[in-house]
């Protein structure tokens, strides 16, 4: 399969890979090409963003949560009908959880064979580019490291010594350089960039971001680069069970707004595939629930807009009827924090939903970060294995400010093996139909939490009909 493509890395994290790209994206766009992008690793806030600049939703290609054929055709299915691919990394080129880089973007970049362009910050650097450029080129040489951006250069004589030293040195062009620039800056919170859905002006931001680029960086080289990236064997995409097959569709109502935005495209797609319509409702400013049989509510930064959320005491009450008369539901993270009783952030409290026995409290450090890994316990209301005694591995990540406390009787349907959930051995409070937990959960090979959620609201819907 030909595809054009490139994977944006940088030499280390905190270099601008993620404005870059996301100017990359838009600049591309505003040529007039269809740009798809990609995201490694576990991920919603980057997405958001290169998915706003792409106009197309950003896909995650992770080798914890996927296996190499996944990834593969992933890449290859969501890529059809663009003109260019765009895979923005995570961290460094070189950085990942094992020491033979494994799972690094190096390795996504062997396993994609797509060309690489490294960013690097350049304050403070002027002859010291050469080592770098040449270490990074030297420490794995299969990796086609096909040209450098400079980024957060001070000035033109700064840019003038790079590109001289660049050019003596080694054999790598650069192909922009990018001059320190507040306008370039997307505004953090602690989790990293604000998402997109909570900026009212990330339209304009990207657009501004990507003339930007569009003038300081080499976009007709970097396309042609993207062409020489070789073919692809085509790999069959995964698909799920259809409604057809399953026994017809139910409704799922779910949260998506400024303060719950962090949801995978393809769970939404496998949620569909596996017989769901979605109706998606806001928790800012929705009274009422849609008329479903079920309910989701994934991650994001209800902390940010707890005010917003406690003020609309209708829809909380409605939430908290529904759970506690068994409809069933599923809360990541977020979501879990906005079913306690109360999230405590610095002196200010603010009441949420409440069918969760427990206080959520913010703190100024990560009390989980990472990946997890999760077994299932006995009261998991939608297990992958009920059959079989061998515990099944469930891979996920986790990464929260927050922590519960002052809890009643919980019951639990995971067993942290890795990680921290909820009181580092437990993850997953069940209660009544509902399960929430702070893992994050994808559905891939690993773990198709998508059709045993469905299948779980057809059962209870037909038992509530019968």
């Amino acid at each position: 399969m030909t595809l054009h493509r490139l994977l944006i890395s940088a030499a280390h994290k905190s270099s601008g890979k993620t404005t870059l790209s996301v100017g990359l994206c838009a600049a591309f766009q505003m040529q007039g090409k269809t740009v798809q992008p990609f995201k490694k690793g576990p991920d919603y806030i980057d997405p958001m963003w290169l998915s706003r600049a792409c106009g197309r939703d950003c896909h995650n290609l992770d080798f914890y949560t996927m296996q190499h054929d996944e990834m593969l055709a992933t890449l290859e299915h969501y890529s059809e009908g663009s003109d260019l691919s765009i895979i923005e990394g995570n961290k460094g080129l070189y950085d990942g959880l094992d020491v033979d880089g494994s799972n690094s973007n190096a390795a996504l970049a062997q396993l994609t064979r797509t060309p690489v362009i490294l960013v690097i910050n350049v304050q403070g650097v002027t002859r010291g580019i050469a080592p770098l450029i040449l270490g990074y080129q030297s420490f794995e040489p299969d990796i086609n490291i096909a040209g450098v951006i400079l980024n957060q250069i001070r000035g033109r004589r700064h840019e003038s010594k790079l590109r001289a030293v660049i050019e003596h040195y080694t054999d790598v062009p650069v192909l922009g350089a990018v001059y320190h620039n507040p306008a370039l800056q997307i505004d953090e919170r602690h989790l990293g960039l604000i998402p997109s859905n909570e900026s009212h002006e990330a339209d304009n931001k990207v657009a501004q971001i990507g003339r930007l680029i569009a003038e300081q960086v080499e976009l007709d080289k970097l396309a042609q680069i993207a062409a020489t990236a070789p073919p692809l064997s085509a790999h069959s995409f995964p698909g799920c069970q259809t409604a057809e097959t399953s026994g017809g569709n139910v409704r799922i109502a779910v949260a998506r707004d400024a303060a719950f935005g962090f949801y995978y495209p393809q769970d939404f797609e496998a949620l569909e595939a596996a017989g769901a319509n979605l109706l998606f409702f806001d928790t800012l400013q929705d009274t009422h629930l849609p008329d479903c049989d079920a309910l989701f509510i994934g991650g994001g930064f209800p902390e940010a807009h707890m005010q917003a959320l406690a003020d609309n005491q209708l829809l909380r009450a409605n939430i908290f009827d529904a759970i506690e008369n068994g409809m069933p539901a599923y809360a990541e993270c977020g979501g879990l924090m906005y079913l306690t009783r109360r999230i405590l952030w610095g002196d200010q409290s603010h009441e949420m939903v409440g069918v969760i026995p427990a206080d959520t409290r913010m703190y100024k450090t990560p009390q989980g970060r990472g990946y997890i890994q999760l077994t299932e316990r006995a009261k998991h209301l939608w297990p992958s294995h009920p059959e079989t005694p061998d515990p099944h591995i469930i891979p996920g990540h986790e990464f929260h400010y927050s922590a519960l406390e002052n809890t009643g009787a919980l019951d639990f349907a995971y067993r942290v093996v890795r990680g921290i959930g909820i009181d580092g051995q437990n993850d997953g409070i069940v209660h009544k139909n509902l399960l929430a937990n702070y893992a994050h959960l994808r559905d891939t090979s690993a773990n198709h939490w998508t059709q045993r959620f469905v299948e779980f609201i057809r059962n209870s819907v037909s038992s509530v009909t019968e």
